[in-house]
């Protein structure tokens, strides 16, 4: 079982997946694209794509990150997509699988940077891949945007301030706008790199402080993903 990521910056990275991965002795490819590393390819040259996170956007240029090329992302995933590869976007990810099946992202309810619940709706109890889910969990969140809606896509979950916390675009590939694989280590690399996101936010509801972040119970939204990810891999099996 191969897992290739795309990683957009060095302080936003797998956390918790990589546990996932060591315990099922999964192996791993990177496109470091912060590195300059290339994306792969073809889209079948791997048994799973997760697209991470990063302060980007669809929209930002080449001009603004000139290591961040979204075409070419969006390219990837769509060749992903059109060989049934599984695909889980997080965040930036989740809005980039969404513009390569053609919807736009867009900005989200409110901002949310913290630990914060999810609700899972029925069409979620219905996807056998959220079994080990709760109707309700905390999990991580650092994000202003959210990803796009196609005609056949269904929200799976919804917050406060964003509906569209977990979006199913087809049976493998899935858009989470929340970060359920966030780990205190890899929570704290995004304190030093972006804390300032957290700043100047008064009559913002949906952020915490640096503290409470460092804080936060990471292992029960982990334990839930990785369920997810268990049934995703086995029914990718019978694709």
């Amino acid at each position: 079982m191969k897992v290739h990521f795309v990683m957009h910056e060095a302080f936003e990275g797998p956390g918790a997946l990589l546990q996932w991965i060591d315990q099922r002795n999964y192996s791993t490819s990177y496109s470091r694209v912060y590195l300059g590393e290339v994306l792969p390819e073809r889209g079948d040259d791997m048994d799973l794509l997760i697209v991470l996170g990063g302060p980007q956007s669809p929209a930002t240029t080449r001009e603004a990150c000139p290591h961040f090329d979204a075409a070419a992302e969006i390219a990837l995933i769509k060749k992903a997509v059109a060989s049934r590869t599984p695909v889980v976007g997080f965040c930036l990810g989740a809005q980039l699988l969404g513009e390569a099946l053609g919807a736009p992202f867009s900005q989200s309810l409110e901002p949310e940077m913290g630990c914060f619940p999810i609700v899972l709706n029925k069409h979620a109890r219905l996807d056998r891949k959220f079994e080990g889910f709760p109707p309700e969990l905390i999990v991580g969140h650092w994000h202003n945007d959210m990803p796009g809606l196609t005609p056949d896509c269904q929200v799976l979950a919804t917050s406060l301030g964003c509906p569209r916390q977990i979006v199913r675009y087809t049976p493998f590939a899935y858009g989470f706008q929340c970060h359920p694989e966030f780990t205190r280590d890899s929570v704290e690399g995004l304190i030093r790199h972006s804390g300032d996101d957290l700043n100047n936010h008064e009559n913002k509801p949906f952020i915490q402080t640096a503290d409470q972040l460092r804080q936060a119970d990471y292992s029960e939204m982990n334990r839930a993903l990785f369920s997810f990810l268990d049934a995703l891999v086995a029914e990718s099996q019978y694709r």
